[in-house]
């Protein structure tokens, strides 16, 4: 007869975990080996997988012991499978339904290296791939489930990438994505590799419901720390990832709420919603909050151990690129960022970016630009007739210093299909400065079907606020300095379509104006003094 812990799943995360912690690892196991699950119908049981086999000594395989503990949970109807100190070297870990994996203090779950082959296969994909193959397969991961309800994964415990990889070139060729180009939309996947066992992600998600991340941490997560695609009801809370791509990617989801998060990833983006098409359908992600995060771009590790070494990465909260389906109701608030790139919000698939509130943010040593909102034709996805559309959107509350000269803020739509309704209120930048004369005479090309990052498109002609075809533009309370004169001016806008500026006072080098405008519909410009000499000829 298979022994199993007991313990209330209720009382485990309050009075029943601080009695589990008491015991040494050794007495657990006793224990688990002297008791019998509880009978039918009353509260799960606790799995422990040094029950099943696992051994935890970082060089047997436990991911079959602790499949094996999740599979009894299974059978029993749902239960906690518990995780305790050790290191288990681990293939794929295959979640079920009514699960909690916890890991214990000191549990660290090791990725295995990929000549041992054991993640799982990539699983089958029909059809066209418009994603990167990273979002297209999800069994090849470290933990993973598909079609699940009420999952949990928590704890203090770790989770350690190990071997998993941070490329997915052949993941690309096998789902036909790296075919893809705007103007070629019928492409073939390449199927002659057949299923493979690249894992590239440490916890992956599809089409899940109730799905709740507490507590532990990711150290070098391969392609992505967390992917979730289609999940529906998702709460991810003091989950601490310090990977070397993606931290959390929340794509195609409904009703999700990350908050006290931190988050380092210096060569790629942090905290990332997205809308892709790896479901084979526009589906929009909505209701999403983020709360109280922190998002850096230090060297890897440097979080975790303390040293925070500056790296100057990517880091930062992105919405985009993949926005086939769109951004809706979201919320971004408390949140902080540290030698990373700024906000961006990029729609360019042909989805919808509407009513987004983002509010008490800080930054330091900005890589970039601090705040990028954007449209764009990239139309990465099959038949895309309707362009994308942006609108409703409230930043306030913003500080960021040591901004490199790049860019400032950033809000760029399309010809003939402004962004609609920006509001940015009481905004203070601090730049490095240094911008040059020749930079103040540039027109930056419009983006078009590229891709939507600032860097592609060059440095700026103002060194504050750049905005192109916009409707309704409200910029209120804004203050912008430098450390080294810039000989840009502060402001340049440019086809805006209705231009509400109030308490506008930035730093200006000797001789430099403040704003340059073209081709503005209505402005009105309220206490501020370094704009009256703008008249409405000049901005006609």
């Amino acid at each position: 007869m298979k022994t199993r812990f007991l313990c209330d799943s209720a009382a485990f995360s309050q009075v029943g975990l601080f009695c589990l912690l008491a015991f040494s690892t050794v007495a657990r196991r006793d224990l688990c080996s002297a008791t019998e699950s509880l009978p039918p119908g009353t509260d799960k049981t606790v799995f422990n997988v040094a029950q099943f086999g696992a051994v935890g000594d970082g060089k047997t395989l436990d991911s079959p012991a602790i499949n094996r503990a999740i599979l009894s949970a299974s059978q029993a109807g749902g239960g906690t499978v518990f995780i305790p100190a050790g290191t288990y070297l681990s293939g794929s870990i295959r979640l079920t339904n009514n699960l909690h994996l916890y890991l214990d203090a000191g549990a660290v779950i090791l990725g295995a290296p990929q000549e041992m082959n054991a993640y799982d296969p990539t699983e089958p994909w029909e059809g066209m791939a418009y994603q990167d193959g990273g979002h297209t397969y999800f069994h090849n991961s470290l933990i993973w489930g598909e079609n699940l309800t009420n999952i949990s994964i928590t704890g203090p415990g770790m989770i350690r990438g190990g071997g998993l990889v941070r490329g997915d070139r052949l993941l690309d060729r096998m789902c036909g994505f790296s075919d893809w180009s705007p103007t070629n939309h019928a492409r073939r996947p390449e199927t002659t590799n057949g299923p493979v066992r690249l894992g590239n992600k440490a916890i992956a998600l599809k089409l899940c419901r109730n799905v709740l991340m507490r507590d532990f941490t990711i150290f070098h997560g391969g392609h992505f720390a967390v992917l979730a695609t289609g999940c529906e009801g998702m709460t991810v809370e003091n989950v601490t990832m310090d990977t070397d791509r993606d931290g959390i990617d929340i794509d195609c989801c409904r009703n999700t709420t990350v908050s006290n998060c931190r988050i380092n990833s210096p060569n790629d983006d942090g905290l990332c919603p997205k809308s892709s098409f790896a479901l084979g359908r526009n589906v929009i992600t909505e209701n999403l909050t983020i709360i109280n995060c922190q998002v850096s771009g230090f060297e890897e590790g440097t979080l975790l151990d303390g040293t925070l070494k500056p790296r100057r990465g990517t880091g930062r909260i992105k919405f985009g690129t993949e926005a086939n389906g769109g951004f809706r109701n979201v919320t971004v608030a408390n949140c902080t960022f540290r030698g990373c790139h700024g906000l961006a919000l990029e729609e360019v698939d042909g989805g919808i970016m509407e009513n987004i509130t983002i509010n008490n943010i800080t930054m330091m040593d900005v890589v970039g630009y601090p705040i990028y909102i954007t449209s764009g034709d990239r139309n990465r996805g099959p038949a895309v007739t309707a362009p994308g559309r942006v609108r409703n959107i409230l930043i306030s509350n913003v500080i960021a210093t040591g901004i490199e000269p790049m860019s400032g803020i950033q809000i760029t739509g399309t010809p003939g299909r402004p962004i609609e309704g920006v509001r940015l209120d009481n905004i203070r930048l601090e730049f490095n400065g240094g911008g040059s004369r020749e930079y103040a005479a540039r027109v930056p090309p419009e983006l078009g079907t590229g891709y939507p990052e600032p860097g592609r498109i060059g440095v700026m002609p103002a060194y504050a606020v750049f905005a192109r075809h916009v409707r309704d533009l409200e910029l209120a309370n804004i203050h912008a300095s430098f450390v080294k004169d810039d000989l840009r001016p502060a402001m340049v806008c440019m086809d805006v379509d209705g231009l509400d500026i109030d308490n506008f006072k930035a730093q200006l080098a000797p001789g430099v104006p403040a704003a340059r405008f073209n081709d503005i519909r209505g402005i009105a410009i309220r206490n501020s003094p370094q704009l009256q000499g703008i008249s409405t000829d000049q901005a006609n």
